[in-house]
């Protein structure tokens, strides 16, 4: 079973999450995880479409997808025309410096693009963590999402510092969620 997690990183905290993806769908037995930047703009296409599922993931700027990220979403056009996703799972994870940030908008305009391409759309299938007195910012889903992993990181600081363990442990979630869910499809 192969999974894909392409994303896009401009300081490096995108990148952790995106290993911390990959780590949590290589813990279910039989899969292949895939790290894919889209960066340098070189897309191995043919091992998108080879793919069952697709965890996409963009650092959310100015309230969106990065610039790089949305050209990869741009480049898509030829897969898309073609229907090459059609039924492949998908997911996504984003960051920002902001506990907010606007990261949902980010997850939907992820969400949305897999719909466009026929994909089906994982959510993070977590309770919201750090929401009570007996909460803690070390529980899953510290943010609260429903859609996607949503993590956040100090600007002033760099990946070696965030996001937090929480954030990663999240984001490891969503990939092992995935891959059960693509080995069940499979």
């Amino acid at each position: 079973m192969k999974v894909a997690i392409v994303y896009h990183s401009g300081y490096g905290h995108t990148a952790e999450q995106a290993k911390s993806v990959a780590r949590g769908a290589q813990s279910v037995a039989g899969t292949d995880a895939q790290v894919i930047s889209v960066a340098e703009g070189d897309v191995p296409w043919g091992e998108l479409e080879k793919a069952d599922a697709i965890i996409f993931g963009s650092p959310t700027y100015m309230g969106t997808v990065s610039a790089p990220f949305k050209k990869f979403m741009d480049d898509s056009s030829k897969p898309w025309f073609e229907q090459k996703w059609k039924d492949k799972l998908a997911a996504g994870f984003t960051n920002s410096g902001s506990q907010s940030g606007d990261k949902l908008n980010t997850l939907q305009t992820l969400a949305v693009f897999a719909a466009q391409h026929g994909m089906i759309w994982v959510g993070l299938g977590l309770m919201p963590g750090n929401n009570s007195s007996k909460g803690s910012p070390e529980d899953l889903n510290r943010i609260g999402s429903y859609l996607g992993a949503m993590a956040q990181s100090n600007t002033d600081q760099g990946p070696d510092q965030g996001p937090t363990a929480s954030d990663l442990k999240t984001a490891e979630h969503l990939g092992k969620r995935v891959a059960t869910l693509a080995a069940r499809f499979k």
